[in-house]
């Protein structure tokens, strides 16, 4: 219906968000929200009532819309625990979706991702994992520019901050940085400080592994990065520091504020950013997120673009998240890729 934090409690059920899935839809043409499920039959009616869902097609369970529809997409946007069992449970279904749009992170260990990535394989359907920022053309175009116009040169420090958990939130920093660094990890070394407020801003009731922390990541092409996301959601903001051997960028989400230095003569010359207007904004950018991700289906069913958040880059991430925790319990570092056993190492969030 839409996100916890991002909208007010009191229009939830009753207003249509266009930061969602369903608002997503709704903004594009030539793709229609025709069927819901969901356990919980109060949430079922209150979401079908907001989207004008008629009753027939308000199934109780996600086993029962997918044995009785033939949908083109399924979007999966249930607790990160779930993702696994309902992802491969709508790839190997009689629906048969060309497109599965799952929330993030992709799932709530290296192996279960693995497998989603197999199994949407072999049932030819393409897994889009919903990393908003890769949707934005703001975004797109910074890394056009870093990767294609080299607009910083060799990338050899950054620093980026958000807002705890790792897991529920932070998931997007490091989808971001390995979107933009276009690069894997090497090896990580983690903290993680214990702390969860979702369970105040979720009102719920259990707690699990996730929480705040951060560390810092050696990258394949030798580059540094810090990632501090330990704060609470009230006062933390998203930011990213680039340092690179011909500029630096600064990157302010929450603040509106994008900021470009390119190195002439040994100083750093502040300039434009080539292609951007404006900086990147929570409530401009974001938002159309959805409905350009939803766009974005179309092209991928009718075959004319490659998937801009696949499975496979969606799980760079989350293995660089268990490397955090792994790093954290063990008093050392993790190395890329993880060897085996440690893929089954599964991190509770919602």
């Amino acid at each position: 219906m839409g996100i916890l934090g991002m909208h007010k409690q009191e229009e939830i059920g009753t207003k249509k968000v266009k930061a969602s899935h369903a608002g997503g839809y709704a903004e594009t043409p030539n793709i229609e929200l025709v069927a819901i499920s969901d356990i919980d039959e109060d949430n079922l009616r209150k979401f079908g009532d907001a989207w004008n869902i008629p009753i027939d097609r308000q199934y109780v369970g996600h086993d029962s819309m997918l044995s009785s529809e033939d949908l083109d997409v399924v979007s999966v946007c249930t607790p990160s625990y779930l993702h696994h069992e309902h992802v491969i449970d709508a790839a190997q279904s009689t629906a048969d979706p060309g497109v599965i749009w799952c929330e993030k992170p992709i799932a709530s260990q290296v192996t279960e991702a693995e497998e989603m990535i197999s199994v949407c394989a072999e049932t030819n359907t393409e897994l889009l994992v919903n990393h908003s920022f890769r949707f934005t053309k703001k975004l797109r175009q910074l890394r056009y520019l870093i990767q294609e116009e080299e607009l910083l040169g060799d990338i050899r420090s950054v620093s980026a901050q958000f807002r705890m958990e790792l897991l529920r939130n932070s998931t997007h920093v490091l989808d971001t940085l390995t979107f933009l660094l276009d690069t894997k990890p090497k090896e990580v070394s983690g903290y993680i400080n214990g702390e969860n407020e979702a369970i105040d801003s979720l009102g719920a009731s259990k707690e699990v592994d996730d929480a705040g922390g951060g560390g810092f990541i050696i990258m394949k092409d030798g580059a540094f990065v810090n990632i501090d996301c330990t704060v609470p959601r009230e006062f933390s903001s998203m930011c990213f520091q680039f340092t690179g051997t011909e500029g630096k960028l600064y990157m302010n989400n929450d603040d509106g504020e994008w900021r470009y230095w390119k190195l002439e003569d040994g100083t750093h010359v502040e300039q434009p950013i080539p292609g951007i207007e404006d900086a990147w904004t929570w409530d401009d950018d974001y938002r159309s997120a959805f409905p350009n991700a939803a766009e974005h289906i179309i092209e991928l069913l009718d075959g004319s673009a490659d998937n801009h958040s696949s499975g496979k880059v969606a799980a760079k991430s989350l293995e660089i998240i268990v490397g955090f925790y792994l790093s954290h319990y063990t008093d050392g570092r993790a190395t890329f890729p993880l060897d085996r056993p440690l893929c089954d190492v599964s991190i509770t969030s919602w």
